[in-house]
């Protein structure tokens, strides 16, 4: 634990006022799960509790599934403007909800609340997003060799989907696969985290309210329980999933043939070359370790920096590490929250424990918050001195850490970063175009930013694993997500 007295934790945490008993969400009506079994769900902040969400079956599950079958078709006859203006009304809901669902989001995640604002109000931009990408999705007509047949493709919906979602960004995962599965005019049954239920099947209670009844369905509760149903169930056509690289591999096994959409871990490295912007890399990296408490699955994991410029990039990047205030996520002055759930701050534990045995340096943090309302709270963490065999360069930490490589070359860099079982996002930063250029080429990775950390994203942009990686197959992100979520049908016509 840390010696030092003057540690910056903000107030008490509030917000338990979100507290209720839930239910599920099929076919438009709310119900029990079929066991009557329920999950307590508590604040990360104070370890209050927030109520209860069902704790789901396989059968409710097959419920679910029954209902979305059943509105498939009539769904998928809708015309794309009709699935648009639908769209539409939901992020016409959502927004009338911001601040309610931001609240709850808070509540029961952690996040300081203008991130748990931000993230509401972009699920409502990508309801909006999908609605005119689906309007105005173009697809070829093609020549024959025979001048008496026209070929033209179609796009048409995979027909039930099934959705299983991680806790780190529930509904706005959640979102980029919903609104363009919908706009593709597939019927969904979700299935969240069961660590952040709750804020998913109040946001259900928002868009399901704009929607036929059927078309989306919310079933909430242990993974190998619900989520392994609607992976096996003969009447789900596809599945999205985004969580752990082991997770996912099961899901691919046990999926068959269905398609599968998965974005899985990462471990970004991000390089600092030795004539960066040090002032701007330290910002922007910082950014990709402590934002959202380090939760993201594009998280600048590893941070790869030129010898010549390591020193003062590590008193920068502690700088920073050193203002962040740590506390009540409620509280105007937060910076960062809690962690999500114990097995994360386990983990930080181990990785920081264990870099400590092979003489790397923690040079601030390192350590859970003494006084603190629960054990979540974790100061933002930098280590010097870390060795590429070290778990905390090689695992993902998934907290707010950042372990810092010594590197004395390009080539080594990108050897390094590609060393690796993760591709999602990677991150350079180098003046010189050419260096650039070498990066961009050169690294194994779903997406590269230059002058940007590994977790920049832009939602209508694609991302996902590296073909030979672990960090998962397909594309989301915009139009690219409605590819991912739908199937082309050719169309020969002999009109002779």
């Amino acid at each position: 634990m840390a010696d030092d007295s003057t540690e910056r934790v903000a107030g008490d945490a509030s917000f338990d006022d979100v507290s209720d008993t839930q239910e599920l969400y099929i076919d438009g009506v709310w119900r029990s799960s079929e066991s009557n079994a329920v999950r307590m769900v508590r604040n990360p902040a104070t370890g209050k509790s927030l109520g209860t969400v069902p704790d789901g079956t396989r059968e409710d599950i097959r419920r679910a599934v029954g209902a979305a079958n059943d509105a498939t078709g009539t769904f998928s006859a809708r015309s794309r403007f009709d699935r648009a203006d639908l769209l539409h009304a939901a992020a016409d809901a959502i927004n009338e909800a911001v601040e309610p669902l931001a609240k709850r989001l808070t509540a029961e995640q952690g996040k300081p609340l203008p991130e748990a604002i931000s993230e509401i109000e972009g699920c409502a931009g990508k309801f909006r997003s999908s609605a005119e990408d689906i309007r105005r999705d173009e697809l070829p007509t093609l020549p024959s060799q025979d001048p008496d047949k026209t070929i033209h493709i179609r796009r048409e919906p995979h027909g039930v989907y099934g959705i299983i979602t991680p806790w780190n960004y529930p509904v706005s995962t959640a979102t980029t696969y919903l609104a363009p599965g919908l706009a593709a005019g597939n019927t969904v049954v979700w299935t969240p985290a069961p660590e952040t239920s709750s804020v998913c099947l109040a946001f259900a209670a928002i868009i399901g309210e704009v929607l036929p009844d059927g078309v989306l369905n919310v079933v909430t509760g242990e993974g190998p329980t619900v989520g392994d149903e609607l992976v096996v169930n003969d009447e789900v056509d596809a599945i999205a999933f985004t969580g752990s690289s082991d997770v996912g591999e099961q899901i691919a096994n046990r999926s068959g043939t269905k398609p599968t959409l998965l974005e899985l871990g990462g471990n970004g490295p991000v390089i600092v070359m030795d004539d960066a912007d040090l002032v701007k890399a330290a910002e922007r990296t910082a950014a990709g370790c402590f934002s959202n408490a380090g939760q993201i699955c594009t998280a600048s994991e590893r941070i790869l920096v030129h010898k010549a410029v390591v020193d003062e990039f590590t008193d920068r990047l502690v700088a920073i590490a050193e203002e962040i205030t740590v506390g009540d996520p409620t509280h105007e002055t937060t910076d960062m929250g809690p962690l999500n759930n114990p097995q994360v701050a386990e983990k930080m534990d181990r990785h920081v424990m264990e870099a400590r045995e092979g003489s790397a340096e923690v040079r601030t943090g390192g350590y859970r918050v003494d006084d603190a309302p629960t054990d979540l709270y974790y100061k933002p963490t930098v280590i010097t001195g870390v060795k590429p065999n070290m778990t905390v360069s090689t695992e993902e930490s998934f907290g707010p850490i950042a372990p810092i490589e010594e590197v004395a070359s390009a080539k080594e860099a990108f050897e390094r970063a590609n060393d690796s079982d993760f591709g999602l996002s990677m991150g350079v930063f180098t003046d010189s175009m050419k260096t650039a250029e070498m990066f961009i080429d050169r690294l194994e990775a779903g997406a590269v930013n230059v002058n940007d950390a590994s977790s920049n994203w832009e939602a209508h942009t694609p991302v996902g694993g590296y073909t030979g990686k672990r960090s998962g197959v397909g594309r989301y992100g915009g139009r690219f997500t409605i590819e991912e979520m739908s199937q082309i049908k050719t169309v020969s016509v002999d009109t002779s």
